[in-house]
């Protein structure tokens, strides 16, 4: 009888600790990453959540493009040329073929007015994306860069990056 009290009084413990230690589906996951369907970053310190409907992750030609955008017009778009799985790829000018990452901040009462942060600038690494999970239908991972303006050479520090997008394959 009291090796039964003892198995029951372990399940429970396990039991609590388990139920204790869950997350809820709705708050996005571990910190940084982006709830689903989403990009989330920090730009400039500022948040950056796309919206679900306009947010997805497309494979066409070897190349994988994240893109998504917000209410408010601003997008990111990040192009990985010859993406070949999981890993981590960076932002380098200094490469043959080199990845593309861009924040931009459309004027819908202007359009000649929106403005565009682009990684890489010149040949140092500005920032990376990693990949981290990739399945039929989702990837996810995360990114950083430093966007130049080619208008004013104002920059834009993007950190904080996170994605979770449904994919589909072209």
């Amino acid at each position: 009888m009291r090796t039964i009290k003892q198995f029951m009084l372990l399940v429970m413990t396990i039991s609590m600790v388990s139920l204790t230690s869950c997350k809820s589906d709705d708050d996005g996951g571990s910190p940084g990453a982006a709830g689903a369907g989403t990009i989330e970053a920090s730009i400039d310190g500022t948040a950056f959540t796309s919206l679900d409907i306009t947010s997805i992750a497309t494979l066409a030609n070897g190349n994988l493009i994240i893109q998504g955008n917000d209410a408010d017009g601003r997008a990111i778009v990040i192009t990985i040329f010859g993406y070949n799985g999981t890993g981590t790829y960076n932002f380098d000018g200094n490469s043959v073929v080199f990845n593309i990452a861009t924040y931009t901040e459309a004027d819908i009462n202007n359009p000649m007015n929106s403005q565009s942060w682009a990684a890489p600038f010149d040949t140092t690494v500005a920032g990376s994306v990693s990949v981290s999970t990739e399945t039929d239908d989702n990837v996810q991972g995360t990114f950083e860069f430093t966007g130049q303006n080619a208008n004013d050479n104002s920059q834009k520090v993007i950190s904080n990056g996170s994605f979770n997008l449904t994919k589909q394959v072209l």
